[in-house]
């Protein structure tokens, strides 16, 4: 493991990232540098195609930067295999997307039973966190209901829930409302930063809407490739 001399758990330094288009390459991100400390919450915005989802997958070990280095609570991400990449994001990371993906033929709680139990947890011990998070979510009584019988605003409420499971260190989020009506979206959002906040986490959340972006603690954009302050 390296050393983290700056206490932050989640550092990008110099990333690139170019697409090879034909003969030509595509840069869709240069020289990307950032830092998120615990209990941080980030906002990331950008115009469509900007490669705010190219970011979110490069910081989630997802895909490979061209150049440049993630770091992840302390440990230099650069040439890990596999292995080493899937123990970084299942001890540290969790994902939260604009579509829930959940498993359709599982109901809400085993939704968020099963990674926990990829993670070494006991079916007893990931039950109690599953229900223990669903009453968070206000969720308990659908606790046996599959996703198709879950609203829209449900469903992305239990995937928040299984993205907390694992208790992370670093919550990554790609348009987690962008699929909600207005009052839905705001009300999962809300209920998202409640969690988030209150278990110190720190989170990258990209985001089209200027209004949720502002409730966060930082907001950084994403312009012809490069990342600015905002």
């Amino acid at each position: 493991m390296n050393e983290n001399t700056t206490g932050s758990v989640l550092e990008l330094k110099g990333v690139k990232r170019t697409f090879k288009q034909g003969r030509n390459e595509l840069e869709v991100l240069r020289n990307i540098n950032l830092t998120i400390n615990p209990g941080e919450l980030v906002a990331l915005v950008g115009p469509s195609g900007s490669g705010k989802s190219t970011l979110l997958h490069i910081a989630g070990l997802l895909e490979d930067p061209t150049e440049g280095e993630v770091s992840i609570c302390g440990e230099t991400c650069k040439g890990m295999n596999d292995d080493e990449r899937t123990r970084i994001r299942r001890e540290n990371l969790g994902f939260v997307y604009q579509y829930h993906h959940l498993f359709p033929e599982f109901s809400a709680l085993e939704n968020i039973v099963i990674p926990q139990m990829i993670g070494g947890l006991s079916k007893r011990a990931a039950r109690e966190r599953a229900r223990e998070l669903l009453g968070y979510m206000g969720l308990s009584e659908r606790e046996t209901h599959r996703p198709a019988r879950l609203s829209g605003g449900e469903q992305q409420r239990v995937a928040i829930a299984r993205a907390l499971a694992n208790v992370p260190r670093v919550l990554l989020a790609d348009e987690p409302t962008g699929n909600l009506d207005p009052d839905t979206a705001h009300e999962v959002f809300k209920l998202f930063l409640t969690i988030a906040r209150g278990a110190g986490l720190a989170a990258l959340i990209a985001t089209h809407n200027d209004t949720l972006a502002r409730s966060m603690d930082r907001i950084v954009r994403l312009e012809h490739g490069e990342l600015i302050d905002a």
